[in-house]
C-alpha cells in the first residue's frame, strides 16, 4: 500500500502543478499603473492570438543602441471590440506605443494607444484593466 499511496500522491500533485503552472495573472502583478511609457520603434512582429497579443518592437534608445521591446495586448476579442484586426499593424511598420512598463523593469510593456508618426491612432485605446 506505501506504494501505491505515493504513487498516486505523486501523480496528483503532478497534475496540479501543470494545471496551475500557466495560470493567468491580472494587469497588476505585471505592469505598474504608476509607470507609464512611451516607446517608439520599428515593428518586427504582430501576433493577435490569446490570451493577449503581442508586438515585438525594435527600439534605438538614446545611445543609439537597438533594444527589442514586448508590447502585450488585450486578448484579440477585445480588441476587436475596439476596432483592431490582426492585419492592422505589419512587420517593418514604424509606430509610437503608449502604455506602461513592467514591475520587473524588463522591456516588457502594456499597451495603452497605437500609433502612426502622422499622429493617426491605430484601433482602438486598450485600458489597464482589460484581460
Amino acid at each position: 500500500m506505501g506504494t501505491r499511496f505515493l504513487l498516486i500522491t505523486a501523480a496528483t500533485a503532478l497534475a496540479l502543478a501543470s494545471g496551475r503552472g500557466h495560470a493567468h495573472h491580472s494587469f497588476a502583478v505585471h505592469y505598474d499603473s504608476s509607470k507609464p511609457t512611451t516607446k517608439e520603434g520599428v515593428v518586427t512582429e504582430f501576433r493577435f492570438t490569446n490570451p493577449h497579443g503581442i508586438l515585438m518592437l525594435d527600439v534605438t534608445n538614446a545611445r543609439g543602441e537597438k533594444e527589442r521591446w514586448t508590447v502585450e495586448t488585450t486578448s484579440p476579442t477585445y480588441m476587436r471590440r475596439s476596432g483592431w484586426t490582426r492585419d492592422m499593424i505589419k512587420a517593418g511598420d514604424h509606430v509610437i506605443v503608449d502604455g506602461w512598463a513592467a514591475r520587473d523593469g524588463s522591456r516588457l510593456m502594456r499597451i495603452r494607444t497605437v500609433k502612426r508618426p502622422d499622429g493617426t491612432t491605430i484601433g482602438g485605446r486598450q485600458e489597464a484593466g482589460d484581460q
